[in-house]
């Protein structure tokens, strides 16, 4: 497991069990006692570290490499998805991946950002940051779902829209434009999850959603904390004290009324806890679409709209 500063006491204390293990199996010497004492201590600890996480640790938890990402979700939750692929107008974005598939028996369009899981996924998948043709997929799947009257479900998990010379020579933020306005017109419902980072337009794209819930651990935020520290005092090493100006953690989020809710995470984060976490996520998504359903196309538009034109206002 990667390895995260503030856990740096756990994971040596999960280290001396397994080491300890190990010389049980190999040994006659029966060490189950303080095993079982070790791992009191070690949970104990971890739930005091959970429990007290600042901005800047929760930015960490929200970007561990081994948090469940989209495709995670899509193989448990998602029943025959097929993927679609391209946008019509210039090529594949494998940054947002986004299908066809049955939810616990529902027909659905999911659609989110894959970050990828090894180096090379990593690459092909550009960390999860769409160019101008992932979000012009992503309109694509939307116009398709409002067409067939299928609910739209999207994951959200990325820094930001990739911000590089060619994106922006195909029209990046036009792309997020229009397709934050196809959230706003499809006659369909639209639930939203943030499963780890969601940065900026590149996250509210396709976030732009009827009802919008964040992981415990998940971030939210109009720009990254490096990214704002750098503007602001000229350096990246303030990334903490811009984390903490940026009130980017899900309570936070909810506190302004920005997201619907919170889905809690088992303790240590869903980085320890993958399938408990995405079935946490699911029975949300499916709550969610129960009480949504069934539903009236004009209604949702018109909620849907009043409630992002509310935002911000006292």
């Amino acid at each position: 497991m990667s390895r995260l500063d503030f856990e740096k006491p756990v994971l040596e204390l999960e280290a001396k069990i397994a080491e300890l293990r190990n010389t049980s199996s190999s040994t006659s010497v029966n060490v189950a006692e303080e095993i079982k004492r070790m791992q009191d201590k070690s949970a104990r600890l971890l739930q005091q570290t959970y429990g007290k996480l600042t901005p800047v640790q929760k930015v960490q938890v929200a970007r561990h490499q081994d948090r469940p990402h989209f495709l995670d979700y899509v193989d448990s939750m998602i029943d025959d998805f097929t993927p679609l692929a391209g946008d019509r107008r210039f090529a594949e974005d494998q940054a947002l991946i986004g299908g066809l598939g049955r939810f616990r028996g529902r027909s659905v369009v999911i659609m989110g950002q894959e970050k990828g899981n090894t180096t090379e996924a990593r690459i092909r998948h550009n960390f999860g940051m769409a160019r101008p043709e992932g979000y012009r997929k992503a309109q694509r799947l939307m116009e398709m779902a409002d067409q067939f009257q299928l609910p739209i479900i999207t994951l959200v998990d990325t820094a930001g829209a990739y911000p590089g010379v060619g994106a922006e020579e195909r029209g990046q933020a036009e792309a997020i434009a229009k397709s934050i306005e196809t959230c706003l017109r499809v006659r369909t419902p639209i639930i939203s999850v943030v499963i780890g980072e969601g940065g900026s337009g590149g996250a509210i794209a396709i976030a732009t959603a009827d009802k919008v819930y964040m992981l415990e651990h998940s971030i939210y935020s109009v720009i990254s904390p490096e990214g704002c520290a750098s503007i602001l005092w000229r350096s990246a090493e303030h990334a903490q004290d811009a984390a903490t100006a940026l009130k980017l953690t899900a309570e936070d989020m909810l506190g302004l009324k920005l997201i619907d809710g919170i889905i809690g995470e088992p303790v240590g984060g869903a980085h320890r806890h993958k399938d408990e976490t995405i079935e946490s996520v699911a029975s949300q998504i499916d709550k969610a679409l129960n009480t949504m359903t069934p539903w009236d196309g004009d209604k949702l538009i018109k909620s849907r709209r009043a409630k992002y034109l509310a935002m911000g206002r006292a």
